[in-house]
């Protein structure tokens, strides 16, 4: 049986990774500074996530949403520390896409409308609400269309306003770093104003925090850097370090409803252990302030190379150049073994390394460039 040929794919192949390195079938060590899309948020095989993974294993690794699981609720009380937000409800799934779809569910639910808001250069998913609340066209299928979203340019609250009086709006969902997009960012006096007119508008604000999230951005959440608080955020990604796992935090305005929302997989016993050791972990290395110290040296590298662009925050970085730098990827992978992502501007190189990265692999990848560029 073939596969369905639908991912362009590199001639790497890995067998095996430690930290922030993996290694092919050859033994090449890759230095990794994409995490898979952000994924890898604590390293790859941390021996704290391997050992509670394989305590589970050997306990209960799996039983549906119709019984107890104290996992759920330890999980919920971890991240209510890290992000100070005890007084939000939170509701596991199993991926990024799936926990915007729900967002989005969630919020017509509450405003009883059916209209959304995105923005320009958006990625929210490939679900059918998901992927219609993104700015792709290639990756919408007429069945997707459907959808009633409307796309807007960040920073313009006018426009935002014109369109909440409408009274249609069921949510506005924005990404407080864009990650596909290219890493734009929207202004800070932009995000009061959308808080502000979503709550004037009846409308429920959702954070997109599925790439930015679990102190990727220097903040436990990136919308953090603002005083605001959302009707519901996002998450996935990063928060199980390669285990499946998403879930939404939700308003405590908001209403819980028996069966408004399901899953069969989200909160399964694994899922949440792989969580729980991730925020063991941040908080045991002090891993969200090491995330601010890298992005400061990274910096500090970047500003030597002439005519580039530095975007995004904490490890959410990207460096944009004045070509398209899909031949520059491969280069980094095939001569210099490193691993980089790129975006819908095909001018940015993204930089999504586990938060373990150190200084040495940042002056790895800065001397990598300056011999290729």
């Amino acid at each position: 049986m073939k596969l369905f040929d639908v991912y362009p794919l590199y001639d790497v192949c890995p067998v095996r990774a430690k930290d922030v390195h993996v290694y092919d079938e050859k033994g090449t060590e890759y230095l990794d500074l994409y995490g898979g899309h952000a994924v890898i948020s604590v390293g790859h095989g941390h021996p704290h996530y391997v050992e509670q993974l394989e305590k589970q294993l050997h306990k209960i690794a799996f039983y549906s949403n119709a019984i107890i699981n104290p996992l759920q609720q330890e999980l919920a009380d971890k991240i209510g520390n890290h992000s100070c937000l005890h007084d939000y409800q939170m509701f596991l799934c199993s991926s990024g896409a799936e926990a915007n779809e729900n967002a989005l569910k969630l919020a017509s639910f509450q405003t009883g409308k059916k209209r959304v808001i995105a923005f320009k250069n958006a990625f929210h998913g490939r679900t059918s609400a998901a992927v219609a609340a993104t700015d792709n066209r290639n990756i919408n299928a007429p069945l997707n269309q459907q959808q009633e979203v409307t796309f807007l340019a960040f920073n313009d609250a006018q426009a935002l306003e014109e369109e909440l009086k409408k009274g249609d709006v069921c949510a506005v969902i924005f990404e407080p770093i864009q990650g596909v997009g290219g890493l734009d960012m929207p202004e800070d006096d932009f995000v009061f104003q959308m808080e502000t007119l979503c709550n004037q508008y009846n409308t429920c604000l959702i954070a997109d925090e599925v790439q930015s999230g679990f102190s990727r951005s220097g903040t436990f959440f990136a919308f953090q850097k603002n005083n605001i608080k959302p009707h519901i955020i996002t998450m996935a990604k990063g928060m199980g370090n390669g285990f499946p796992i998403g879930g939404i935090l939700v308003h405590p305005d908001i209403e819980a409803k028996y069966g408004m929302l399901g899953t069969t997989f989200g909160g399964n016993h694994l899922a949440c252990v792989a969580s729980i050791a991730v925020l063991d972990i941040l908080k045991n290395e002090n891993l969200q302030n090491h995330a601010k110290t890298m992005e400061a040296y990274f910096i500090s590298l970047a500003k030597k190379l002439n005519g580039v662009k530095i975007k995004g925050r904490g490890l959410m970085l990207g460096l944009e150049f004045d070509f398209e730098v899909g031949p520059l990827r491969k280069r980094l992978i095939y001569e210099k073994h490193i691993f980089t992502g790129g975006s819908s501007n095909k001018n940015v190189l993204r930089i999504l390394p586990p938060l373990t990265v150190q200084k040495a692999h940042f002056d790895q990848l800065f001397e990598a460039l300056e011999e290729l560029l």
